[in-house]
C-alpha cells in the first residue's frame, strides 16, 4: 500500500482454504468525503482497514482465523457535504442492501459471525443489524467505531475534534504518513447550531456542512503527530483484539 508504514497481503483463493475453519469475517466500512484540505478522501477507509489488519494480525496469534473483507467506501453524508466535489453519499437503503448481500453470501458459505468496523461517524448500523439478525437466525453481527472505544482525554489536546482534526490526523500520520499534507491543512474551525438544545443533545438534526465549516474539517489538526496517533492506537488495538478473540470463541450469551 503506497505511503503506508506496513505491508498488506491480499488473500488469494489458493491460500484461503475451507470456510469452516474461519471463526468470523471482519468488514471495514468507511466513506468517500473531503477531510479538511490535507487528508485523503478515503481516510475513513484507510484508517479502518489498517486497524482491522493490525488487530487481526494480533488476534491470529491467539488462535483466531478470520478474513478482513475489502473495505466499503460508501458512507452517509450531511446536507452541504453532498455538493462538495467527489463526495459520495450512500443512503441507508443502499448501505442496508450492501450489508444484506454480504450477510447472504457469508451465510451461504457457512461463516456466521461478522464484525463491522466503522470509520465514519455518519454510518448508523444498529437498525440494519437488528433486522438482519431477525431475518437470518444463527447469524451474529457486531459493530464498533474504533474512534469511540477509548476516550480521547490524555491523548489529544483539542477539545473540539470531530472530523479531520487532531485525532484523525494523528492516526493517519501513524499509519499513512506519506498521504498527509500538513502544509495544506485548514484550521477546522466550526460553527455551532443557533438552537442550544441541539448543541446540548436535547434533540438532533444533521449539520449543514456548508454552514458548519469552511474547509470541511471540524477540529484543528495543527497539533497532530504520528507519536500521538501511535499512543492512541496502542490503547485502542488491544481492546479490539480482546473483542475479536472473545467473539471468535464465544457465543453472545
Amino acid at each position: 500500500m503506497a505511503g503506508s508504514r506496513f505491508d498488506i497481503t491480499y488473500a488469494k483463493w489458493g491460500e484461503v482454504g475451507a470456510t469452516d475453519s474461519y471463526h468470523l469475517a471482519i468488514l471495514p466500512w468507511g466513506s468517500t468525503e473531503p477531510h479538511n484540505r490535507h487528508l485523503p478522501y478515503c481516510t475513513d477507509v484507510l484508517t479502518t482497514q489498517a486497524i482491522a489488519f493490525e488487530a487481526l494480525e494480533k488476534a491470529s496469534l491467539r488462535g483466531v482465523k478470520a478474513m478482513v473483507l475489502p473495505a466499503i467506501p460508501l458512507g452517509s453524508q450531511n446536507p452541504g457535504q453532498v455538493e462538495l466535489p467527489f463526495c459520495l453519499h450512500a443512503s441507508q437503503a443502499t448501505q442496508e442492501s450492501i450489508l444484506r448481500d454480504i450477510v447472504f453470501s457469508l451465510d451461504r458459505q457457512g461463516i456466521r459471525k461478522l464484525l463491522i468496523m466503522s470509520g465514519h461517524g455518519g454510518n448508523i448500523f444498529k437498525g440494519m443489524i437488528r433486522d438482519l439478525m431477525i431475518a437470518n437466525p444463527g447469524f451474529t453481527i457486531c459493530h464498533n467505531e474504533w474512534f469511540n472505544i477509548v476516550k480521547r482525554d490524555g491523548f489529544f489536546e483539542e477539545e473540539e475534534d470531530d472530523h479531520a482534526g487532531e485525532l484523525e490526523t494523528s492516526v493517519m500520520l501513524h499509519y499513512y504518513p506519506d498521504e498527509v499534507r500538513m502544509d495544506l491543512a485548514g484550521k477546522g474551525e466550526s460553527r455551532s447550531f443557533a438552537i442550544q438544545g441541539l448543541n446540548e443533545k436535547v434533540a438532533w438534526a444533521p449539520r449543514d456542512w456548508a454552514r458548519t465549516t469552511s474547509d470541511t474539517g471540524v477540529g484543528n489538526p495543527g497539533k497532530a503527530s504520528a507519536a500521538k496517533g501511535r499512543r492512541y492506537m496502542e490503547a485502542v488495538i488491544p481492546r479490539i483484539v480482546d473483542f475479536i478473540v472473545d467473539f471468535a470463541f464465544k457465543d453472545l450469551y
